[in-house]
């Protein structure tokens, strides 16, 4: 009786090639988890400091100076709810004030960002656009007198 040689894979070699490819398989699913989590992560940050912005944008347009000392209070944002604390100090400078705003999830004590700005004595009604309309006007040539460049 003669026996014919067969091709094929043996049983040894399709068990190798699965251990390999379930290897690969597990290494990929944990990079793509972590791309998501730092995906997350980035965006929270940017959420965060966006409703940092946004108070030290209400305390430079509010028509008084603010109060040294702390401030807390919460927003929601993005459907997540988030809690922020200001803290205004004074920078020896007259009139100018430091604000340090820290933002974080409303049911965590981790800080996601803090975002710092400086707000000045508030201006008169409409100034910041007679500013605007001066620094167009001299962009268009009509302002201060341009000497020519050589």
């Amino acid at each position: 009786m003669k026996f014919r040689s067969t091709r094929g894979f043996t049983l040894l070699e399709v068990m190798v090639a699965l251990a390999i490819v379930a290897l690969s398989l597990t290494a990929i699913a944990a990079s793509m988890s972590q791309m998501i989590n730092a995906a997350q992560t980035m965006r929270d940050r940017t959420y965060a400091s966006w409703i940092a912005q946004n108070r030290i944008t209400e305390l430079r347009l509010a028509p008084a100076t603010p109060d040294v000392g702390a401030t807390n209070g919460e927003v929601q944002y993005a459907n997540t709810d988030w809690k922020w604390r200001a803290v205004v100090s004074d920078t020896g400078v007259d009139d100018l004030y430091r604000i340090d705003v820290s933002v974080s999830f409303t049911n965590s004590d981790n800080i996601i960002r803090t975002v710092t700005g400086f707000v000045g004595p508030p201006g008169s009604a409409g100034m910041a656009n007679n500013i605007a309309s001066r620094a167009d006007a001299w962009g268009r040539g009509s302002g201060p007198a341009q000497g020519s460049r050589n």
